[in-house]
């Protein structure tokens, strides 16, 4: 049976077995919903919350992922990255489509990169994107923004490559050789770009200018609580960030998990207000990873709302909390689905809130998409914290 405290599930779409999703983005009554696998991105109609149905799929090439998506408009961004461990040619970069008909996506644009591609990217609205790239000169992944106010004929206008890591270009290595120093991904708040380092923690660059990024901070955290920094992401209305720290290994291996409040009223001085309680439960020993991943992020047409952040945990599912005290985030919510057949455990992978406060979280192994709603006691559980 499931577990769950103040949320409720209430549509699921497991997608046939091909349930190996991870990013999600709705536009109008469709999410667009990206795969682990080259199986590509899957569209979901979602009209019925209730009844969600895959209607469609945009192909990835193989050994590639195609598991980020971003809608803007009509816009929909793809990426291209190689499929960790997979053999044989990859597609490295972005694909660009139009999603007037949402059924019948329409290619318009390839951006190419070099390395393994793009993880990620940022885009809410135009001309930018914030893209997570490769390059062959650069020893793993760095931001790249790049101009779509022609989605034909997208261009790179700028990029930001942390100190240190363009060894081709001749810059000294300086750190550890079991440190993997990458971006996550950067989200951008009136001119600033908040990004997650791997095993390099918070960065904010100044981005009014494009064609220039600039650093304004850093802040690192210690190795042993922080080790692949996943998400920085600025809360609406505050000069708070939530940022998580991804647990890549299975059970309660490496890194302790953490998910922290970071105070950023001051960009040149950000520092941390709060750890989110860790869920507590056998975790460890259920399988999978447990450990916080992807927060909801506010992008126009979802969700805008500063004091609550929803978070998904791996084994320990969807955590709901009330952040109003910066100091004292609690928790007011969460919800366990069952493993999916043949799995010891979920994995709760990514997450998307929208605008009528619908949830919508997938599943990195198997389980594919599931859809809640909060019940009335969490409203209750906020006014009791």
């Amino acid at each position: 049976m499931p577990e769950s405290w103040n949320l409720r599930l209430i549509g699921h779409e497991p997608m046939g077995g091909d349930g190996d999703t991870m990013h999600v983005n709705l536009k109008g009554g469709f999410a667009y919903v990206g795969h682990m696998s080259d199986r590509g991105t899957s569209i979901v109609d979602v009209r019925d919350p209730r009844r969600p149905r895959v209607v469609g799929r945009i192909p990835s090439p193989p050994n590639t992922h195609g598991h980020k998506v971003q809608v803007v408009g009509d816009v929909l961004l793809v990426n291209r990255e190689k499929i960790p461990l997979s053999h044989g040619p990859y597609v490295a970069g972005m694909d660009v489509y139009d999603i007037g008909d949402p059924l019948h996506p329409r290619h318009l644009a390839f951006w190419p990169c070099g390395g393994k591609g793009v993880h990620r990217m940022t885009y809410w609205e135009p001309p930018y994107a914030y893209v997570t790239a490769g390059a062959d000169d650069v020893a793993n992944q760095f931001l790249a923004i790049v101009d779509l106010a022609d989605p034909v004929r997208p261009r790179t206008v700028g990029r930001w490559v942390l100190p240190g890591m363009a060894a081709g270009a001749g810059e000294p290595r300086s750190r550890a050789d079991d440190w993997t120093v990458k971006l996550h991904h950067v989200i951008v708040r009136d001119g600033l770009a908040y990004g997650a380092w791997w095993d390099e923690g918070l960065v904010i660059l100044d981005v009014a200018d494009p064609s220039a990024p600039a650093c304004v901070s850093q802040l690192r955290f210690p190795h042993e609580v922080s080790r692949a920094s996943h998400t920085a992401c600025p809360l609406p209305g505050r000069d708070v960030l939530v940022m998580t720290e991804e647990r890549w290994d299975e059970g309660c291996v490496g890194v302790a998990p953490n998910a922290r409040l970071v105070d950023v009223s001051d960009p040149a001085r950000p520092a941390v207000t709060a750890v989110f309680p860790v869920p507590e439960g056998d975790f460890c020993s259920r399988g999978g990873r447990f450990g916080p991943h992807n927060v909801h992020e506010p992008r126009p047409g979802s969700l805008i709302d500063g004091s609550t952040v929803y978070l998904t945990y791996f084994n320990a599912g969807l955590r709901v909390y009330d952040v109003s005290d910066a100091s004292r985030p609690v928790e007011i919510a969460w919800h366990i689905p069952d493993p999916p057949p043949g799995q010891p455990s979920i994995q709760l992978n990514d997450v998307y809130v929208a605008s009528d406060g619908l949830i919508y979280a997938t599943d990195r192994v198997a389980g594919g998409l599931y859809i809640f709603e909060l019940e009335a006691g969490a409203a209750a559980a906020r006014r009791a914290a």
